[in-house]
């Protein structure tokens, strides 16, 4: 193999075929980053050929990963992130494999860091998420946009990509149905707005959604500049809204998810229509939502354990 390509090339073609595979832009743009950060370590270390990977290279990136530590923060990769960035040059390195650019394939063999079993991150309390709603100024187009929003978000449980997705075709306004396209997976699913966020979507629609226009767009919510949300940008007006309404909770779009998972579950909501509704492809995904609805938990313990009503144990001065 003295005419391999280089690393960066066949990167090229391997992304190629992942395209031709129907594979989400997104999933491959992250795999672009993961795998140019491999190939930079391992030229820097003098591997400069796919050939000279071997299951010992791999072995201490991996000691590499585990004791990276961000340079702004000082916090070490969560060993779910480890585990993917492995996990993603092992499947380019098993593609080079069947493809015949290297003999074998040094990933194999590599074990893969256990993840943490990690509860969601913080859920606001129905009287925290009202507090948020009513805190937006519904005199501004932008105000009216970001009460739709946050309702939007606490009814429907998308993710923030799915939101800033949405286009107003997406949106049934007789049904009260959102589609939400090419989600996570690249699944199509479809799920309630619920009356009181199709009616603030509404509003927006028909009162805000005008004066930020710019150009001809579908998309439905737009910046002050008429674009698209960038994803950070959403992040940071939800966490502005959360920190104004002195909620000082870690998280912003994603824990409004949690939220509704949260308290649907609290409410009586089955599993299977809670995994419907986020769009988890497997149900033990939504099942971590029950070690955080202690209070439902807590209901059921009081009614049917024998032991729930005993008399506490009276004090000697009694």
């Amino acid at each position: 193999m003295s005419n391999l390509p280089i690393p960066t090339v066949l990167l090229s073609r391997y992304f190629n075929h992942l395209k031709m595979n129907n594979w989400s832009a997104t999933t491959i743009s992250r795999r672009d980053y993961v795998l140019n950060k491999f190939i930079t370590w391992s030229s820097e270390r003098g591997i400069e050929s796919v050939c000279e990977i071997t299951p010992e290279s791999l072995a201490a990136y991996r000691r590499w990963l585990y004791h990276y530590r961000n340079e702004r923060t000082g916090k070490p990769l969560k060993f779910c992130t480890q585990a993917s960035y492995l996990s993603t040059v092992g499947h380019w390195l098993a593609w080079l494999t069947e493809q015949g650019w290297i003999d074998t394939d040094p990933s194999s063999n590599i074990e893969l860091p256990k993840e943490e079993q990690r509860l969601p991150s913080s859920h606001l309390t129905i009287d925290e998420i009202e507090t948020l709603l009513s805190s937006v100024d519904l005199t501004t187009p932008t105000g009216l946009r970001d009460r739709a929003i946050l309702e939007l978000f606490y009814a429907t449980g998308m993710r923030r990509a799915e939101l800033i997705a949405l286009k107003l075709d997406d949106i049934n306004h007789e049904s009260g149905l959102a589609m939400i396209r090419q989600g996570k997976g690249r699944k199509d699913r479809v799920v309630p707005t619920g009356k009181r966020a199709l009616g603030w979507l509404m509003k927006y629609l028909h009162d805000g959604r005008p004066a930020l226009l710019d150009e001809d767009t579908d998309v439905i919510f737009l910046t002050s500049l008429g674009n698209a949300f960038h994803p950070v940008t959403l992040s940071q007006l939800v966490r502005s809204y959360l920190t104004a309404a002195g909620i000082t909770k870690p998280g912003s779009c994603h824990m409004l998810r949690h939220t509704t998972a949260t308290l649907m579950l609290e409410g009586g909501a089955d599993l299977r229509s809670i995994q419907t509704l986020l769009g988890h492809e497997q149900l033990n995904t939504t099942q971590i939502y029950t070690h955080v609805s202690i209070k439902r938990l807590r209901e059921v313990h009081d009614k049917t354990h024998p032991g729930a009503k005993d008399r506490p144990p009276q004090s000697d001065t009694e």
